[in-house]
């Protein structure tokens, strides 16, 4: 049976420096989106798009206007077959005052099938029939969902309302597709680790039987652990997955949640097929904002071609034992530096400008580290807030890895040289007068890991920056933010 999975997701994370062709302002959000959608599936030939539910009304309607606008295009590419369109829902376990969102997204299945019904008439397909829980970390959150659209949404079809009176679905039609998937987005150590049992426990429970799914992320584990052990993390994964898929003789396809700044991935339009060679046994890469706006067009076109036409091979080994020693211990370090920048990083955020007209989910910084007194702002903010004072977050940690380490993890992962110096050459040295001695140490001691480029159009403008924050001339550094991030082709 031949498996149509995408190989590229369109996101709507905002990390990009410039502004979109189709925005009416820098703020994307409403119909944007919508535009935003038909622009990657028709220009850019992404095969899957990602819409995002939290942190915003359920638009019931996103179907029916990507029909109604663009009627031609879709008559030709059949939404559910040929390309993707898949919600990210509210997780209610975590996200309690988002929780009846999930089930509005659940009841609006059936009713984009009847418009997708109407609109290809009997070659009809289920236009959405998968969604994306975050901050998943256990089976019983993703089969709980799976079960309650099976029960509760096509469940009543079958019910009547009061004795001798019809069924529903002779009142109200048909409600297909009879179940979905229920794809987990984890989003930590311990949910990561655990991949495999979570995975076999909802193929179990759902009789799965062509494939399956499985998101890891790449920014709110950066966040949390550090950039180089989020690496470690996911190598680690992706290893102990592909056995779980040898395991159950079905396939397993990663989902890898990467950004364009290293700290969160390092996917660009320049260096797709050297993150891909890095992570060979992913199925799916999201191509955030800054992949599709911060960079020429047919640029990004001629990278997301390469992309699509990739196969996916077998995972690079690790030594795990190995790999959680170094885990531990950068991560631990990362840490200590990041309670000393928490202050810093959380005022200056607030100069980071918005990109779309919500924010994206709450995260799980704050849930993890509620209890040691530390709350930071979500990953892109946080990346830009750091990039801005220059300071790249990528050396925060570095500092106490060996070249030994590095010897043993480059058997797994060879991009990291290339990784680091993307990220350094970012480093302003001037400004690290700006932080505690403590820090001050730790990233010189990083930056000599490996030999790097300063750029100094960057350089010059963080300072700038960092003058114009002593200064509180606000306006000015709002400015140059956009600048240097323009500079760097991603916010954060």
């Amino acid at each position: 049976m031949k498996i149509n999975v995408s190989r590229t997701m369109s996101t709507q994370h905002p990390d990009n420096a410039f502004q979109p062709f189709f925005a009416e302002n820098s703020i994307i959000g409403g119909d944007d989106e919508i535009t935003e959608a038909y622009y990657s599936f028709s220009h850019l030939k992404v095969k899957e798009q990602l819409w995002d539910i939290e942190g915003k009304e359920v638009d019931n309607f996103v179907i029916k206007k990507l029909f109604a606008k663009y009627e031609s295009f879709f008559q030709n590419m059949q939404l559910g077959k040929d390309i993707f369109l898949t919600p990210r829902v509210p997780n209610p376990e975590v996200e309690k005052s988002e929780a009846k969102l999930l089930l509005e997204t659940l009841e609006s299945i059936p009713r984009s099938y009847d418009i997708a019904s109407m609109f290809y008439g009997k070659n009809v397909v289920p236009p959405i029939f998968e969604l994306y829980l975050p901050m998943t970390t256990n089976s019983s959150s993703i089969i709980r969902i799976a079960e309650y659209y099976k029960k509760y949404v096509v469940g009543k079809s079958s019910a009547s309302l009061f004795p001798g009176d019809i069924k529903i679905q002779e009142w109200c039609g048909e409600f297909l597709p009879e179940k979905i998937r229920v794809t987990p987005l984890l989003e930590t150590k311990e949910s990561m680790l655990n991949a495999p049992s979570i995975v076999s426990d909802y193929v179990k429970s759902q009789g799965v039987d062509d494939y399956y799914r499985v998101w890891l992320a790449r920014s709110d584990p950066a966040l949390n652990y550090g950039s180089f052990p989020t690496i470690i993390l996911l190598k680690i994964t992706l290893q102990r997955l592909a056995e779980l898929e040898k395991k159950l003789s079905l396939p397993i396809l990663p989902v890898l949640g990467v950004g364009s700044v290293p700290f969160r991935g390092n996917l660009t339009p320049k260096n797709a097929e050297t993150i891909m060679n890095g992570y060979p046994s992913v199925q799916t890469f999201t191509l955030q904002s800054a992949f599709k706006y911060d960079y020429p067009e047919e640029q990004v076109r001629n990278a997301i071609g390469q992309m699509n036409s990739r196969k996916r091979s077998q995972p690079k080994y690790i030594d795990e034992k190995k790999g959680m020693e170094v885990f531990e211990k950068v991560s631990a370090e990362y840490y200590r530096l990041i309670r000393e920048l928490a202050q810093k990083i959380n005022e200056f955020s607030t100069y980071i400008p918005q990109r779309r007209k919500r924010k994206l989910h709450i995260g799980l910084f704050g849930y993890s580290r509620e209890g040691q007194g530390i709350k930071l702002p979500r990953a892109i903010s946080f990346c830009a807030s750091l990039y801005s004072m220059g300071l790249p977050p990528e050396l925060l940690g570095l500092n106490v890895v060996t070249k030994q380490d590095l010897e043993a993890i480059n058997v797994s992962y060879e991009n990291f040289n290339s990784d680091f110096r993307d990220a350094a050459q970012y480093l302003n040295p001037g400004n690290l007068r700006h932080f505690p001695v403590s820090v001050q140490k730790a990233v010189q001691k990083a930056a000599k890991l490996i030999d790097f480029e300063i750029n100094e159009e960057h350089k010059s403008l963080t300072t700038r920056i960092m003058d114009d924050y002593k200064k509180m001339n606000f306006a000015s550094m709002r400015e140059n933010i956009i600048r240097a991030g323009q500079t760097r082709r991603f916010l954060g």
